[in-house]
């Protein structure tokens, strides 16, 4: 990760099971991440059961660089404002040492925002997940 989103007194400390760091490369004009990676380590700690000879990075991780990555700087959502997971399709695996490119994409709701993304490798596209942030105290 880049940075705490916000101020870090208001912030919830980030807990989950990728230790890997989400690298932001662009922001929007609006100060939104546009496009992030995320390099797999061969030493992830999820690896240890996921499977045992065969370590494939799990779809709920992917998933988490995508959340990481879209709530990453001051002007990005709180993770806290997360509503929903939308959908999230699984296209390829991602392995140990492999770079997970993500490319978001912000839609300004009346509820708040929603963030379409694709994280891919190499190898080509690994998932598409939509998200959905509605902050507490009204929309951004």
């Amino acid at each position: 990760m880049t940075g705490v989103t916000g101020p870090a007194e208001n912030r919830p400390a980030r807990v989950g099971p990728v230790a890997a760091r989400v690298e932001i490369e662009t922001r929007g004009e609006d100060g939104l991440p546009v496009a992030a990676r995320v390099t797999i380590a061969a030493d992830e700690p999820v690896f240890a059961g996921h499977y045992p000879h065969f370590p494939i990075f799990p779809g709920v991780c992917v998933l988490e660089c995508v959340q990481r990555a879209a709530t990453d700087g001051p002007d990005a959502p709180d993770p806290r404002d997360l509503a929903a997971v939308e959908s999230a399709r699984f296209a390829g695996a991602a392995y140990p040492g492999d770079v997970l490119t993500l490319a978001l994409k912000w839609r300004r709701t009346d509820a708040g925002l929603r963030c379409d993304a694709t994280a891919a490798t190499e190898r080509g596209k690994a998932a598409s997940v939509r998200l959905r942030f509605e902050p507490s105290g009204g929309t951004r």
